[in-house]
C-alpha cells in the first residue's frame, strides 16, 4: 500500500509499505479516507517539530472507514465512519494516574513518535476510534482533530463565562479556538496581521478585533477590557515575540496559554508574570476530548462545514506541502484522499 514518509528533515517521499494485520490490542482495521495537513506536520517536513523522530509516516488528522474488526472488538462494525485519537499513553506512569495522558511520560503520538495516517491503512485499538455524525464529509469531519486541541486550550485555561479572552493569531488553529471559546464567554478579542482573516473572525462572533501590525495590541487590549487587560490570552500563532506580547497584554491574575512547539530561544520578563501573578500554561495535544467534539457538532453548536479549501490525492502529497509553503491566501484546511490509489 501507498505511505507518505518524511525520511528526513524537507525529504518527503511516496512509499509502498505492508498493509496492516490487526491483533489482540490493534483490533480495527481502518481504510483511511481523509488526511489532514496540520502546521505540525509541515513542522516535521521541515524539520522545526521538536517532538518529531525520523522515518516517520506522518499524519495525525485521520478520518477512515472500518474495514475489518478484531474477535474482541464490541462497539464498531465494517463500514463505520471513524475518526482516530492521535495520541497514546501508557496509563500507568504520573500524568497517566492524574488523567492527563496527553503529556504521558512515555507519550506516542501516531505521526510524530509512531507512523501515522498518511497511508491508506491503519490497525489501531477500538477505543481510539470515534463514530463520526453523518452530517459531517471525510474532508470535514477531518478538523475535529484540531478542534479537540482547542477544546484542550480553553480547558487548561479555565476559561468562563465572564473571562475577557485574547486570541492571538486567527489561522486555522485561532479560529477553531473562537468556535469553541463563543460557545462560553462572548467577550472575545481576535488579533492578527491579515484584515481578512480578522474579518472573518468579527463574523464568527470575535466582539473587538485587532490589527497587530496597524495597532498596538497592549493598548488596544486595554481599551477593550476597561484598562484591565485580557483574563486570559491563548497564543495561537506561535510567533517568537507572542508570549511577550500576551504577557503585557494579560491583566492581573489572568492566565496565559502557550501553544508553540519551536525551541528557539525567547525574551520573557519576569516580572510581568510575578507582578501581575500571571498563569502561564502549556497545552498539549488533546486528553480525550473527541467525545465532547462530536457531542457539540450533533447537538448543532459546532459547524465544522466548508473548513477545508484545498484537497490532493495521497500520491500528489509533495505538491500538497509545496502549496502549505507558498502561504497563498486562499488556504485554510488542506486535506489529502485516498481514493484510486
Amino acid at each position: 500500500m501507498k505511505a507518505v514518509q518524511i525520511a528526513e528533515p524537507n525529504q518527503l517521499k511516496i512509499i509502498d509499505v505492508d498493509k496492516p494485520a490487526i491483533d489482540d490490542v490493534n483490533n480495527v482495521l481502518v481504510r483511511m479516507t481523509a488526511a489532514g495537513i496540520c502546521g505540525s506536520d509541515v513542522g516535521i517536513y521541515h524539520g522545526t517539530n521538536a517532538a518529531a523522530t525520523y522515518p516517520r509516516i506522518i499524519g495525525h488528522e485521520m478520518v477512515g472507514r472500518v474495514e475489518e474488526t478484531g474477535t474482541n472488538v464490541t462497539h464498531l462494525k465494517v463500514g463505520d465512519r471513524v475518526i482516530i485519537n492521535q495520541v497514546t499513553s501508557c496509563g500507568d506512569c504520573y500524568p497517566c494516574r492524574i488523567g492527563r495522558g496527553n503529556v504521558c511520560d512515555n507519550l506516542k503520538v501516531r505521526g510524530v513518535h509512531i507512523d501515522g495516517g498518511y497511508r491508506e491503512y491503519i490497525a489501531v485499538p477500538e477505543n481510539d476510534c470515534y463514530l463520526l455524525p453523518d452530517s459531517l464529509s471525510d474532508e470535514d469531519a477531518v478538523m475535529i482533530e484540531p478542534t479537540t486541541i482547542s477544546i484542550q486550550a480553553c480547558s487548561r485555561a479555565q476559561l468562563a463565562e465572564d473571562d475577557m479572552l485574547l486570541i492571538l493569531g486567527a489561522g486555522a488553529l485561532g479560529s477553531t479556538v473562537l468556535k469553541i471559546a463563543r460557545q462560553i464567554c462572548s467577550h472575545i478579542i481576535v488579533a492578527d496581521i491579515a484584515d481578512n482573516k480578522l474579518e472573518a473572525a468579527k463574523a464568527n462572533g470575535a466582539a473587538y478585533t485587532i490589527n497587530v501590525l496597524k495597532e498596538d495590541l497592549e493598548q488596544k487590549v486595554k481599551e477593550y477590557t476597561g484598562g484591565h487587560g485580557s483574563t486570559v490570552s491563548i497564543d495561537a500563532s506561535g510567533a517568537k515575540d507572542s508570549l511577550l506580547s500576551l504577557l503585557k497584554a494579560t491583566g492581573n491574575a489572568g492566565r496565559v496559554m502557550v501553544m508553540g512547539f519551536s525551541t528557539d530561544p525567547i525574551e520573557i520578563n519576569q516580572f510581568l508574570i510575578t507582578s501581575k501573578e500571571l498563569d502561564v500554561r502549556g497545552s498539549r495535544l488533546q486528553n480525550k476530548m473527541f467525545g465532547r467534539a462530536i457531542e457539540l457538532i450533533e447537538a448543532g453548536k459546532l459547524d465544522l462545514s466548508g473548513s477545508v479549501s484545498h484537497t490532493f490525492p495521497l500520491t500528489k502529497a509533495q505538491e500538497a506541502f509545496d502549496f502549505v509553503d507558498s502561504r497563498d491566501p486562499s488556504i485554510r484546511k488542506i486535506v489529502l484522499t485516498f481514493e484510486n490509489l
